[in-house]
């Protein structure tokens, strides 16, 4: 028997339908009743009761089918391994993010990886730096990061936006921002936006926290924080306001701190990057694992709604 008949077979006894079987195997019925026929004429029995209303497996189809499926799933799985293995899927990814929700995404990816992928090596996660958004990823620790966009480095690759959300205002709860029931940019000249130390490129900072409004009066920035604790104190203790991601309120919440919609801010967006002298097959594995993840939640604009 070969592979492809023992596959159609087996995929028969679990479908018990000619036209389901035909569908799932990607061929044609006429080819599926083919195979049965010429199994059925080699073994010299009958696999398969026909009638116009149901299929069924007779005794000696039964017995035929748990005779050699498990050796044709130790086959497979060999296969697989070794596919795995040649496309280098079989190592360990590592994986950044640099959010609660694009942590939860990874996983979510992951899973999907490794469903299309069974022979795949383990997903890691690993939460990077504010202060240093590209560093580990750069240093080959990480194999991909989902971070936050723009990403426009000459030594990196990125991948489509995954994630997109509004943006919220962080404020000490005794700030006069707190009252209100949302802001606009322009109503932050005059205030201090909390800024990140490390090496955060410019352009990346800038879309974060806007230089000016868009009346083009400048905007002040403030003390620099190194990590989301450093920054969520300064906020508390009214240092500085600081704008997030509106998906961060459920993960930050303190009872110093409000967050206030920032109305006419453009949204935070998030993708994969990795180096471009390191693009793999695993790479591309699991980024089309998470397109497909974000596609089954409704697309980019959906993911946080879905994960709330």
């Amino acid at each position: 028997m070969e592979r492809r008949d023992i596959e159609i077979f087996l995929a028969l006894t679990e479908e018990l339908h000619f036209g389901r079987t035909a569908r799932r195997l990607h061929v044609s019925q006429a080819r599926v009743s083919q195979t049965i026929k010429q199994l059925e004429r080699r073994i010299g029995a009958v696999l398969f009761e026909r009638t116009s209303r149901r299929v069924e497996l007779t005794p000696i189809g039964r017995r035929l089918a748990d005779d050699i499926r498990p050796g044709y799933e130790q086959i497979k799985d060999g296969v697989e391994r070794a596919v795995a293995a040649g496309r280098g899927l079989a190592e360990p990814l590592r994986v950044g993010f640099s959010s609660p929700l694009a942590g939860e995404l990874v996983l979510f990816a992951a899973s999907v990886y490794r469903k299309q992928h069974p022979a795949a090596g383990e997903v890691l996660l690993h939460e990077t730096p504010l202060c240093d958004p590209f560093g580990l990823l750069r240093s080959g620790e990480l194999n991909l990061l989902l971070a936050q966009f723009p990403v426009t480095e000459p030594d990196l690759t990125t991948g489509p936006v995954l994630i997109s959300d509004t943006r919220v205002l962080a404020v000490s709860t005794r700030h006069p921002f707190a009252k209100k029931p949302s802001v606009r940019v322009d109503d932050l000249a005059g205030d201090k936006l909390l800024s990140l130390s490390g090496p955060v490129p410019d352009y990346w900072l800038d879309h974060l926290l806007p230089p000016t409004t868009p009346a083009g009066h400048p905007i002040e920035r403030g003390e620099r924080a190194a990590t989301r604790q450093e920054l969520l104190a300064l906020v508390g203790a009214g240092r500085g306001v600081h704008p997030a991601a509106a998906h961060e309120v459920r993960y930050y919440a303190r009872p110093n701190i409000a967050y206030i919609p920032l109305d006419d801010a453009p949204p935070l967006e998030y993708g994969l990057v990795w180096r471009t002298t390191a693009d793999t097959a695993r790479i591309h594995a699991y980024a089309k694992a998470a397109v497909e993840t974000v596609r089954r939640q409704g697309g980019p604009q959906d993911v946080c709604a879905e994960c709330r």
